[in-house]
């Protein structure tokens, strides 16, 4: 269960190797998170996770092998999580890829790919998830989305529809949980340095994965519903979204 300051003790992760995931369970693991489930596809990198976090102070860190583009996996995932946690304190969402959107790169595959592991998977195994926490009548789930989810942008159009449709979906079972016990809080980090943005060209207001982790146990602290990192890009935001569309088009991408 959560301590005495509402931090989770336990915690299921779904894309166990992120950067941005490990920077969130490292503040986490100062606060007394004790239990770790970590989910993906690469065990070998699951365990090197496993290992750091054990380092760390987390006593227990099991891993589990799941695609999250795999839905059928989804049941046996959830039943996993509360057999190997007992209390599913938090759900940590944070597997995703960049993608495609250079027009000549563009096709069919690469397209349903991006979709599928950042969107419709995800949100599929979110909600068998949320059925867990929903019996339990306590928990949360915390979705790393993106800044790219509020607007997308000529150059990044796939990956931002992708985040945009988890983050409407997010944003929609927090409102239907509401009052359950349940929370759902989405997270809207901008760039972040990390090997996965290493050969993109840096952006304004960039971010490290440790400040991502930071906000995000400031956030929950808070009890906040939506995270912005850093926090001045809610009001950036407010503003690129209502930019008229031949404007939008003219900003650098």
């Amino acid at each position: 269960m959560n301590d005495v300051t509402a931090m989770p003790q336990s915690a299921v992760v779904v894309g166990g190797t992120s950067e941005l995931a490990f920077a969130v369970l490292g503040e986490l693991a100062r606060r007394r998170l004790r239990s770790v489930l970590l989910t993906g596809r690469d065990l070998d990198a699951l365990e090197r996770a496993a290992a750091r976090l054990r380092d760390l102070g987390v006593a227990t860190v099991t891993t589990a092998a799941h695609d999250v583009c795999g839905v059928d996996g989804a049941p046996a995932l959830a039943a996993a999580a509360r057999s190997q946690l007992g209390q599913v304190d938090l759900v940590l969402v944070a597997a995703g890829v960049l993608g495609s959107s250079a027009l000549d790169a563009l096709d069919a595959r690469g397209v349903a790919r991006t979709l599928t592991t950042n969107f419709t998977g995800p949100a599929a195994l979110i909600a068998e998830l949320a059925s867990v926490l929903r019996a339990q009548g306590t928990g949360r789930i915390v979705v790393l989305s993106s800044v790219a989810a509020v607007r997308a942008r000529r150059a990044n159009f796939v990956y931002g529809s992708s985040k945009a449709g988890l983050d409407a979906f997010c944003q929609g079972l927090g409102d239907a949980l509401a009052g359950s016990g349940v929370a759902v809080v989405v997270v809207r980090p901008g760039f972040v340095r990390t090997a996965m943005t290493a050969a993109l060209p840096s952006q304004p207001l960039a971010a490290r994965p440790a400040d991502v982790g930071r906000a995000v146990v400031a956030g929950l602290a808070r009890g906040d519903e939506t995270i912005w990192v850093p926090g001045v890009l809610r009001a950036v935001f407010a503003v690129l979204r209502i930019v008229p569309r031949a404007v939008w088009r003219r900003l650098p991408q």
